[in-house]
């Protein structure tokens, strides 16, 4: 790799798995003489900094205790930040883009909910006067799933019809869950809860979570597969790509079996917010059900892939035509990364190393329209990504 131009302050708010990996990346491909590593729970952000520097063998990142509510001192902690990644939790996302576009940074976050998003760009006319840009929704799905897929696009002359799967995966599944937690569990039962939006015959439709089940074929070791709806993974691009696809649909990959597990817990109410009294006490059952089921999933190491396929129909040089996109990913044993962490945390940093670079508009933009796909896999296979892809006329 060629000696990189050491100019750019970044910031990274939230030290966990996602935040170390884009703080690595930021450090590794972005050209960062400074990254200062912000969470509530200084010894965490202690922790994350030693990890990165051991990793870059440089003392490149820091890390300050702050909470990401207090304007006040996250505006002396992000003085002279070029650009920052939130992965901090959804809600906040707003206040921290109108903090970034007042200090004239970058921002990019893991985002979370769809309707957040659209808050966020709505400031889009404040960020270009401002001159930064915000990119919401950045990650593995949203993020990197539908980037492949406006690559998947591009391969065709008219793309009609878009397809994503994707998911991650314990490389070793135990049952009788076969399923690890590679992020947190809000996450979890958040995809499994309400409607999914997609776009069937060129119209915002609305599909409620767990619908259209589906069963695929992946390359050994992986196998069978399921797939099924769950919510916010296309973020806003059904909205965008309206009047340009005539369908626009995403599920997610589990292993046989889970699908069954978890639509019986949603049925029985355990997703649920509102309290239920249960012997005089109010007890809130999404509560409950996580206490139960994250110790059951969780590990102290995770070994897991990341595994997407894009399928996009169309028309290439006259004739009907299939482009199909497909990346999997696994654990690294070099850096200890989790393919979660990969494909979250530096689809997020690269975004915002390409933005520091004066490379992405100006303005609050949706992930479908920041950048080209075409550069999202350049960028992807430079840092080790395995993106295998070809185009075929059909009948």
């Amino acid at each position: 790799m060629k000696k990189q131009t050491v100019r750019f302050r970044y910031a990274v708010l939230g030290a966990g798995r996602q935040g170390i990996a884009s703080a690595y990346d930021l450090g590794k491909f972005g050209g960062a003489r400074e990254i200062v590593l912000i969470d509530i729970d200084e010894s965490v952000a202690e922790a994350g900094v030693e990890q990165i520097n051991t990793l870059l063998d440089r003392k490149v990142a820091s890390a300050v205790q702050a909470d990401a509510q207090d304007v006040e001192r996250l505006l002396s902690v992000l003085d002279g930040v070029t650009a920052f990644i939130s992965g901090v939790h959804y809600p906040l996302n707003p206040s921290l883009t109108d903090l970034a576009i007042r200090i004239g940074a970058h921002m990019c976050d893991f985002g979370g909910n769809t309707d957040v998003v659209r808050e966020q760009l709505q400031r889009d006319a404040d960020a270009k006067a401002r001159g930064v840009t915000i990119v919401p929704d950045c990650g593995m799905g949203p993020g990197m799933n539908i980037s492949l897929a406006t690559y998947a696009m591009s391969l065709l002359d008219n793309p009609r019809e878009v397809f994503i799967w994707d998911g991650g995966l314990p490389q070793d599944p135990k049952p009788p869950w076969n399923f690890l937690l590679t992020f947190h569990i809000d996450g979890l039962t958040n995809e499994y809860s309400g409607h999914a939006y997609y776009l069937r015959n060129g119209k915002i439709t609305e599909v409620p979570c767990f619908d259209g089940y589906e069963e695929l074929d992946f390359p050994p070791p992986i196998g069978k597969l399921e797939a099924f709806v769950t919510s916010g993974g296309l973020s806003t691009a059904p909205w965008t790509f309206q009047g340009t696809l005539d369908r626009l649909e995403n599920k997610t990959l589990r292993y046989p079996g889970h699908w069954a597990q978890f639509r019986a817990f949603r049925e029985l109410g355990l997703f649920e917010r509102e309290p239920i009294e249960i012997d005089g006490r109010k007890v809130v059952p999404r509560d409950v059900f996580h206490a139960l089921i994250e110790p059951e999933v969780t590990q102290p190491e995770i070994r897991d892939m990341g595994v997407m396929r894009i399928k996009c129909i169309g028309e290439k040089d006259g004739q009907r035509a299939e482009a199909i996109v497909e990346l999997i990913d696994s654990y690294d044993e070099r850096t200890g990364f989790t393919a979660m962490q990969r494909l979250t945390g530096w689809h997020a940093s690269i975004i915002a190393i390409l933005a520091a670079q004066g490379k992405v508009q100006r303005g609050a933009v949706p992930v479908e329209l920041a950048v080209p796909g075409s550069t999202i896999v350049e960028e992807a296979r430079r840092r080790g990504f395995a993106i295998a892809e070809r185009t075929v006329f059909v009948e």
